[in-house]
């Protein structure tokens, strides 16, 4: 079980690749341009190469593979083409999570575009005959409606106004010499109002609008939103005011429809109308239905191509990084990778290179430089969340101390300290145990950013829960209440008489103690009325206690980055220093809780031992700062040993101290190695031969002008330091001076936050037993028990909603916050960039969350 946990925590590679992040190494490739695509893939495949952009000063559309890439484009874009397309139909492309097509060949590019193109065509056609028939089938429904609703219109004007053949005058069914005309059609409802008034301003109120509203909206063929519409006929007279109303309609996008004006020719084309519509249900219906087929066919293949297309335009993309020689025969391009990776990048480049039959094979070449590398760590699926989390802060430096190896047991219990009850902390640890168990089908949901995330940490909810639950039993609270496990170690010296006469419960050590609970607080303690001072006490102390020795772990880990990076003198100039003076100051605070716990025993039969004569150690560090002595009690001593005013004296002279040697140390050092360093190029002669060593590098001068230039020979490096004018190194260790000074005193008040937190928490758990569930669980009688399930089911909301999801989210957020500012400043920088492989799983995977 250890060595499971052991693989799971540091993965299978060597152990320092979360301590310190991987190293990397600068290559060179040379690549035949016919090997170029397929190298690429495979690399592409692996995710461990970093490509540097060779061409940062030219513009994407003079890069060489800029054509390649615009081909990609235009393949997306019918891909998109495709997928609203299925959208339209309520059909959903699945994503692919895992088993993703290998990038498309050269040759296989060519298909892939035909086949596309085929396919858009293919699209657009039906969508075309799609849209006709909606259209002609709307058109006709409209149709029946205008020949059904204006059937009331004419019957009141029929037989003297369209009756022709009475007057014995050949009239047109619209236009009428003499007569009332009229024009038939449909509106879009909204724009009825405006139809009206501007009908009855071109003909000065010579017409009259008869309207109805359609029952059901109607579907619009191009946008398929329903759309509500309204019947009108228009009664006019005269040509020319003919004219002008159709002008309107048209402005007005009404949709104007052929209308009999006999009752009966209007009862025979609403019968051809009809059969018109039976036919062309059934042609949609068969359009439909092949549409869906071909729709369906093209969605089993829609995921596979959409992957192919994003790892070839990735690969174009890739290479248009790559710089060109002048003959357009050799690819040149640079790219990070780990060390440990090296063999297994030979290995692809040369099978890439005989795979294809390339005459030239692909040459790689690791590069010394100076350039600043990326940082990679190799997490697994347990370290992933705790990386996140430091690298939210920034993402360190290469080969920069990881705190995420160290967060994963600091974080969950400092947020334990906060959170500490078993009933809560179970449910936490519920959740956390139910996404691990579970993450193989959990990790397939597509629920959005918030779910991402909580899925993303759930190693952490799970370890925060089981922390809580430890730290619950250590202050036997569980939902605000105390188990008495071990039984209570106290003997009360109450009576029956004096309970009811005097109910509070005081807990006196001296009298009432016997012994100490085994493990974690008494559950007698609940029930006294001195409670919160005893836990305020308790808890406010734990917080300075954890909080100095987080800190002081801090500080001492910034060794760590001063022997990699060869900085030994940072360690006596900057370390001692800074540890000396935390230790001086607020070490020896803590040491004194300590003494004060040991030293003022209840049991002790000595006045000036007792609790009473205990002194605050708040009070005792504010008279060490100012050294003053504080008048003691009658029977009580003023130290709480003998030579404790003069040790207290020498610590702080000695923190005293240490503040000029963290301001001067760095720069003086600087100054007297620069004077060294230019003494030791001084020499008479001509011509001196000499070996130094930079930078753990030996470099051989072999000819020194005067004054003590160098001519020729090795190649030149210069310190760091000589980089960095003087001027600036005083103002930066001035400003890191009075930083580390003060917020080594603001940083252990900020600790007491775990006292503040863990005392709010029990409280409003406590509060919301009381004033909630405890009333039910007084009830009695028949209301009682239906009480119980009422203000039970109430109870559980409140804990779920506030306890665990509020109370949670802000015990999280400051514990961030400790690690971030109190722990990290401290020894990390964070001032470094992530490693970026090309990788086709990674980007497949992030965009299909996306």
């Amino acid at each position: 079980m250890c060595t499971k946990f052991k693989e799971l925590l540091c993965g299978s590679g060597p152990q320092d690749s979360i301590f310190r992040s991987e190293k990397m190494s600068l290559g060179q490739m040379f690549l035949q341009p016919e090997a170029a695509y397929e190298t690429i893939a495979q690399l592409g495949e692996m995710g461990c190469v970093q490509f540097r952009d060779m061409n940062e000063g030219v513009t994407a559309s003079q890069r060489k593979f800029v054509n390649e890439v615009r081909r990609c484009d235009e393949l997306e874009r019918k891909i998109r083409y495709a997928t609203a397309e299925l959208a339209k139909d309520g059909l959903k492309v699945v994503d692919l999570i895992e088993d993703f097509p290998p990038a498309p060949k050269p040759k296989e590019i060519i298909e892939l575009e035909s086949l596309l193109e085929k396919t858009e065509t293919e699209i657009i056609e039906l969508s075309a005959n799609n849209l006709r028939l909606q259209t002609n089938f709307l058109e006709l429904t409209e149709m029946i409606e205008v020949l059904e609703r204006t059937d009331s219109f004419f019957s009141n004007q029929e037989s003297h106004n369209f009756d022709v053949n009475k007057r014995g005058t050949h009239l047109d069914p619209e236009k009428c010499d003499g007569s009332l005309g009229f024009v038939a059609g449909v509106i879009r409802r909204e724009r009825m109002f405006g139809f009206e008034r501007m009908l009855w301003r071109i003909s000065r109120g010579n017409v009259l609008v008869r309207s109805c509203d359609m029952e059901s909206p109607v579907k619009d063929p191009k946008t398929g939103d329903l759309v509500h519409k309204t019947i009108f006929v228009v009664f006019f007279q005269g040509d020319q005011l003919h004219g002008r109303i159709r002008k309107v309609c048209t402005g007005f996008h009404a949709t104007m429809y052929p209308c009999p004006s006999s009752h009966q020719e209007r009862m025979d084309m609403i019968k051809s109308v009809r059969v018109r519509l039976d036919d062309l249900k059934i042609i949609i219906s068969q359009t439909e239905d092949h549409r869906s087929c071909v729709l369906k066919a093209i969605k089993k293949q829609l995921p596979n191509w959409t992957a192919m297309i994003k790892k070839m335009k990735a690969i174009y993309h890739t290479l248009n990084m790559f710089n060109v020689d002048l003959g357009s025969k050799c690819l040149i391009g640079e790219c990070w990778l780990p060390q440990r990776e090296l063999e297994e990048v030979e290995t692809v480049l040369s099978e890439a290179s005989l795979a294809l039959g390339s005459t030239v094979p692909t040459i790689f070449n690791i590069l010394e430089t100076k350039k600043e590398p990326p940082t990679y760590f190799r997490t697994n699926k347990f370290t992933y969340g705790f990386q996140v989390l430091i690298d939210a802060y920034g993402v360190a430096e290469y080969r920069e101390v990881n705190p995420g190896l160290y967060t994963c047991i600091t974080f969950p219990f400092l947020f334990a300290v906060m959170f500490g009850d078993m009933g809560h902390g179970f449910l936490v640890f519920l959740l956390g145990l139910w996404m691990v168990v579970d993450e193989k089908r959990l990790c397939k949901q597509r629920a959005g950013e918030i779910w991402k995330i909580l899925f993303g940490g759930r190693y952490i909810i799970m370890l925060m829960g089981m922390f809580a639950v430890y730290t619950g039993f250590m202050y036997n609270d569980c939902f605000s209440k105390s188990f008495n496990v071990f039984g209570t170690h106290w003997v009360l010296q109450y009576n029956r008489t004096t309970v009811l006469t005097n109910p509070d419960l005081q807990l006196n050590p001296t009298t009432d103690q016997r012994g100490t609970y085994p493990f974690g607080i008494d559950p007698i303690w609940q029930s006294a009325t001195n409670k919160i001072i005893f836990l305020n006490t308790y808890k406010m102390k734990l917080s300075i206690i954890f909080g100095v020795l987080h800190m002081i772990f801090g500080v001492c880990l910034s060794v760590e980055n001063f022997v990699y990076k060869k900085k030994y003198s940072y360690i006596f100039l900057q370390f001692v220093p800074q540890v000396v003076f935390l230790l001086m100051l607020f070490g020896y605070m803590v040491f004194m809780m300590f003494y004060k716990w040991i030293q003022y025993s209840p049991s002790s039969k000595d006045v000036a031992n007792s609790p009473s004569c205990a002194p605050s150690v708040l009070i005792m560090f504010i008279d060490m700062i100012l050294m003053k002595t504080e008048v003691p009690a009658a029977g009580c001593m003023a130290t709480m040993f003998p030579v404790q005013r003069e040790l207290e004296t020498i610590l702080f002279v000695v923190a005293i101290i240490c503040i000029p040697w963290i301001l001067l140390g760095v720069p003086v050092w600087t100054i007297i190695k620069r004077k060294y360093s230019s003494d030791k190029f001084e020499y008479t002669g001509d011509t001196i031969m000499e070996t130094i060593e930079i930078s753990g590098k030996e470099v051989i001068i072999t000819e020194l002008e005067p004054h003590g230039k160098l001519a020729h020979g090795g190649k030149e490096e210069h310190d760091e330091e000589e980089e960095e004018p003087m001027s600036e190194i005083w103002i930066h260790q001035a400003i890191h001076t009075v930083e580390y000074i003060l917020s080594t005193i603001s940083h252990t008040a900020s600790y007491l936050r775990l006292w503040a937190l863990s005392l709010a928490h029990a409280e409003l758990s406590e509060v919301l037993w009381t004033m909630v569930l405890s009333e039910a669980l007084q009830m009695g009688g028949w209301i009682g028990c239906i009480a119980v399930f009422l203000i039970f089911a109430v109870w559980v909301f409140f804990t779920i909603a506030i306890m665990v999801m509020m109370e949670g989210l802000s015990a999280f957020l400051h514990t961030l916050r400790l690690h971030w500012v109190e722990f990290m400043s401290k020894f990390y920088t964070g001032s470094g960039y992530e490693f970026q492989p090309l990788s086709f799983k990674a980007m497949l995977t992030e965009e299909d969350e996306g």
